[in-house]
């Protein structure tokens, strides 16, 4: 879970500071004069609401300074630090406002490949060399703004992280909601879940049956006869016709020939029994029974 923290940068009382102390962030850059990290102390490292923004920070501390903190009040050439979200962003203070850096706070190691320094860069898919102008980092991690050193903004952004992998392209409003999001779903992909289960209730037990029970495969006829108990296959064994149809059902259907046909023969057969049996009385079965009686006796 990520950490609503904020933290406030005053430069270092050092005799090298007093010229960039105090000073707006534009006169600094008309003069070459970078923000540098190593030129700050912190002095106050604090938990924020998410609600809280810089004004509402500066504005909270003008007001009455909070006996853990450790500097002057807050004044121009301030650096904040808001960590929101797992976002983290530096906010230079000026007279009215402030102004988003990029850089002040850097996560480096020996593997990174990209930093704010990098120019000259090719990026695999895309023509052209490409330099780092801006970066952001979101859990952790630095991810920077890049542009094509041709064509500049007539380019759509592009972003890498520290490896020089594409993780965001056509960034067209730089590190916006849009690409902040796309890179939190690059450091957090979707997981595998599981497959859905049935429920069944058998005995008053409610008991999980996962979906491929419901989808098992057609058994064949010498499997339904295994699956099949004593009793039913006795019982078909006794009475079907067609033996080869002995699947736990009573079909009873008549035997077909080679060819998957029905015997013509046996059809006729079976007509002429119905015919018969059709055209014979009442009456007469009585008395054509009776005769077989005295036959016999």
């Amino acid at each position: 879970m990520d950490v609503n923290q904020f933290a406030v940068y005053q430069l270092k009382n050092i005799p090298e500071n007093r010229q960039i102390r105090f000073r707006p962030y534009r006169a600094l850059q008309e003069k070459g004069i970078q923000i540098q990290y190593e030129d700050y102390e912190q002095v106050y490292l604090a938990r924020m609401q998410p609600e809280d923004e810089p004004g509402e920070i500066r504005k909270r501390f003008n007001e009455k300074l909070p006996r853990t903190f450790h500097g002057h009040s807050i004044s121009v050439s301030d650096v904040l630090v808001l960590n929101k979200g797992g976002v983290v962003t530096s906010y230079y203070v000026e007279k009215d406002g402030f102004t988003v850096i990029a850089g002040f706070i850097r996560i480096s190691s020996s593997g990174t490949l990209v930093s704010l320094d990098t120019t000259d860069f090719h990026i695999k898919g895309k023509e052209g060399k490409w330099l780092a102008f801006d970066s952001i980092i979101i859990e952790g991690r630095q991810f920077f703004l890049m542009e094509h050193e041709t064509y500049g903004k007539e380019v759509a952004w592009v972003v890498l992280d520290e490896e020089g992998k594409l993780v965001v392209d056509h960034a067209y409003h730089g590190f916006d909601q849009s690409v902040q999001q796309q890179i939190k779903d690059y450091l957090n992909p979707p997981q595998l879940t599981a497959e859905p289960q049935n429920q069944e209730i058998s005995g008053g037990h409610i008991q999980m049956q996962s979906s491929n029970a419901m989808d098992k495969p057609p058994l064949e006829n010498w499997q339904k006869y295994m699956e099949n108990g004593e009793y039913l296959r006795s019982s078909e064994i006794d009475e079907e016709q067609n033996y080869n149809m002995i699947d736990g059902r009573r079909n009873n259907m008549s035997p077909k020939g080679k060819n998957g046909r029905v015997s013509v023969l046996a059809k006729l057969r079976r007509k002429q029994a119905e015919i018969a049996k059709r055209s014979v009385k009442p009456a007469q079965q009585m008395e054509m029974a009776e005769d077989m009686e005295r036959r016999r006796k």
